[in-house]
């Protein structure tokens, strides 16, 4: 296998084999951007998230077949007027109306018709309060958020043309007449504009980060392009693969899954550059051939490096299990992007560490000592010799002499934040990640004031009656949970199904709500059987959410169990030890409820977050889990070796100094990456990257450089059980840590 990893590295490294590599690159890079399409091309923001056999989508479907006038994309126009709507406002609600029954809006399907109605009648619809007017707008099914907003625009457009007035822009406390639009449409296009342009902003923000926190660690103003170039590398080539696997057809993905890539991409690849070019400037101290340092370097870390982006790629993979469309269509983006980066970290970094050798750490340039007495000699300047930092070693030391003390003291800190998960709140409610200022937001909001929330997303219930002539509106009313229920809709398809608007006592965003329509279902599944009717569907958006809640628990639960498994399997191929398979797992699972329990802490009770989003969970799982492993497989790779040749303790310190700044700078970078996610108007993407990066700080300064080497101490030779490496004689040396 060493044959095979030098041969390797003289194809990529060696004086030809660079060039050659570059070039590959390059024409690589040049025929995908040119004849492949871009990803963002094809991002896709109205995948419907749910399995076609959910539920809900079910009872959406059977309304679209029996009740297709019913049917449409709603947006609600949301009139409001602090001292009450007047009626020089309903005159020019009903203008509006005309307007759009005469000259109809592109996608538009239908606009109720408040141009014929009178305007006492009008009055009758405003809200008790009289403060606010709802004018509903369908729009055509299947229309793209871009689509409803170029209506939308249109529509402002005539309003303040035509009527000489701007209630759309108007602050929502202002004296004047206020618009806003609100309902299903309203609310795609706000999530489609908050996430326009994201993953520009990420990559711009993203590559700032990690050249500041490369130059202040290297203080050089070459290495900090070396990883940037790589990563960039691996983002031109994977953006067009992906933008042809969209439009083939054989892969989706939305805006949301393309930015966190970008941040992925380069908060990972980072990384995996870093551990050759620390190990590459370790060897360039000892080794005057920029090659052979290379080499030597290449030997060291190329396992690694390789087992880690598998790990990873792996554990995003699993992703594909998900029924649920937004996570399942993360697995193809993420992990293909960290297996295209491992082959970036493996070929392009190694050849430009070849081609720019000691100068890509200028003006800090790391030299032999024989180097250092020549050039000294020559300028006729005291000799410097290299100090390595041994604060690192001090730590490793620390947690191999204590490691009962070192672990007490990590595991009462890991497992104190961890106790705060039974106290995490998760919501359902896409409403509540928008930014209070989103119009969409400040529509339901002030719907929910005037009229309750229920009336915003009503239930639609729907029996097959099977002819009967029954009335179920009042038993409906009378339901638990439920505010009052309209009066039935019977289909002109089929006179045998009957429809029922039922609009819920609380919030139909909240997870309240989801439990009374849990409840509803039981309920009403329990007449449909009384009354002996042939079907029953409960629809709308609360049984959507409903329907996601559940969905995304049993991913959850799966994915989990499926993450565990991958990692665990290549830890036990790579390391052959299953009690080290084993405290590896449970440290990364433990800083990932640690991490969990303290962003809780962060969000709920240092900015007042009453609830974070039920997808949180598996984001931060996959990403604080797999990455939290390349940091163990990196440093207890240094331990296991130095192992073969001293005692444990000494290879647990030795390893430790070795590992502890390469991880340290790594960690750093990657926390910052995800941490650049809070700088985003969407929450989940806020409390994702604040969870993530506390995952990643955790890892890099309590779990790998404390947690991990006490154990292993505290296992002693069994830590290696049942390999080879148990049995390894120790040899007594002066060298022993006293």
């Amino acid at each position: 296998m060493k044959n095979v990893i030098q041969k390797f590295s003289q194809l990529v490294g060696g004086r030809v084999g660079r060039w050659v590599t570059l070039a590959v690159w390059v024409v690589l890079i040049v025929i995908l951007q040119l004849f492949f399409p871009n990803s963002s091309e094809y991002t896709d923001d109205t995948i419907e998230p749910l399995p076609s056999n959910a539920p809900s989508m079910e009872a959406s479907t059977v309304i679209e077949e029996k009740f297709p006038n019913n049917d449409g994309f709603p947006a609600l126009v949301t009139w409001y007027r602090e001292d009450g709507i007047t009626e020089e406002d309903l005159k020019l609600i009903q203008s509006l109306a005309k307007s759009l029954e005469n000259n109809e809006l592109q996608y538009q399907e239908f606009a109720v018709p408040y141009n014929q109605m009178p305007i006492p009648a009008l009055q009758e619809m405003v809200s008790e309060d009289g403060t606010t007017f709802l004018q509903p707008i369908l729009f055509q099914n299947g229309t793209s958020p871009e689509d409803v907003k170029g209506d939308l625009v249109q529509l402002e457009e005539r309003v303040e043309t035509q009527f000489n007035v701007v209630p759309f822009n108007q602050d929502i406390d202002s004296a004047e007449l206020v618009a806003r639009v609100t309902g299903p449409a309203g609310i795609s296009v706000d999530a489609t504009e908050l996430f326009e342009n994201a993953d520009v902003s990420l990559l711009i923000g993203t590559v700032l980060l990690v050249l500041v926190i490369l130059l202040l660690i290297y203080r050089s103003p070459i290495l900090p392009f070396i990883p940037i170039i790589a990563v960039g590398a691996a983002y031109a080539v994977t953006t067009p693969i992906l933008g042809w696997l969209a439009q083939s057809g054989y892969i989706s993905y939305d805006s949301q899954g393309i930015a966190i890539m970008t941040v992925l991409l380069f908060g990972a690849g980072t990384d995996y550059c870093l551990f050759l070019i620390s190990r590459f400037r370790q060897f360039l101290y000892e080794e005057q051939n920029n090659f052979q340092a290379l080499k030597k370097a290449f030997m060291d870390t190329s396992g690694v490096i390789a087992i880690s982006g598998l790990t990873v790629a792996s554990a995003l993979m699993a992703l594909l299990i998900s029924k649920y469309a937004t996570i399942h269509n993360f697995a193809i983006p993420f992990g293909l992007s960290i297996f295209i980066m491992m082959i970036s970290s493996l070929t392009l970094v190694p050849a430009l560490l070849s081609i720019l050798g000691r100068t890509s750490f200028f003006p800090f340039i790391p030299r032999t000592n024989d180097m250092e007495e020549r050039r000294a000699k020559r300028k006729n300047k005291k000799v410097k010799k290299h100090k390595q930092s041994r604060f690192w070693h001090h730590i490793g030391e620390f947690a191999a002499k204590k490691p009962i003390r070192t672990a007490i003291l990590t595991l009462l800190l890991l497992l104190g934040s961890s106790a705060f998960v039974t106290q995490v709140n998760y919501s359902y409610d896409i409403l509540s990640s928008f930014p209070e200022d989103t119009p969409s937001r400040q529509g339901f909001e002030l719907i929910s004031d005037a009229f309750g929330s229920g009336d915003l997303a009503p239930v639609q219930v729907l029996f097959d009656t099977g002819g009967k002539n029954i009335n179920l509106q009042d038993k409906l009313s009378g339901l638990e949970g439920v505010s009052h229920a309209e009066e039935p809709q019977v289909s002109e398809e089929d006179d045998h199904f009957v429809m029922y608007q039922i609009e819920l006592e609380k919030n139909p965003y909240s997870n309240e709500g989801m439990d009374d329509l849990a409840q509803l279902k039981e309920d009403i599944d329990l007449m449909n059987i009384e009354e002996d009717l042939n079907g029953l569907w409960v629809g709308g958006q609360t049984a959507e959410q409903l329907d996601q809640r559940n969905v995304v628990e049993s991913d959850e639960t799966m994915i989990i169990t499926l993450v565990i498994v991958i990692i665990s399997v290549l830890l036990l191929v790579y390391l052959r030890s299953i009690t080290a398979m084993l405290y590896l797992v449970a440290t990364v699972l433990i800083s990932f409820t640690s991490a969990l329990g303290l962003g809780w802490i962060i969000l709920h009770y240092g900015f007042g977050v009453p609830a974070i989003s039920g997808l949180i969970p598996i984001y931060a799982f996959v990403f604080i889990v797999a990455l939290g492993e390349d940091y163990n497989i990196f440093m207890i790779s240094n331990i296991w070796e130095r192992r073969k040749t001293m005692p444990l303790k000494d290879a647990i310190r030795e390893g430790v100094g070795q590992s502890g700044g390469v991880i340290t700078s790594a960690g750093i970078i990657l926390a910052g990456t995800f941490a650049v996610l809070t700088t985003l108007p969407i929450q989940v993407l806020v409390q994702f990257g604040l969870i993530t990066a506390i995952g990643v700080l955790l890892d890099t300064f309590i779990v790998r450089p404390l947690l991990v080497p006490a154990i292993t101490s505290l296992f002693g030779k069994w830590a290696f059980w049942p390999s080879k490496q148990m049995n390894v004689r120790q040899v007594e040396t002066e060298k022993r840590v006293k």
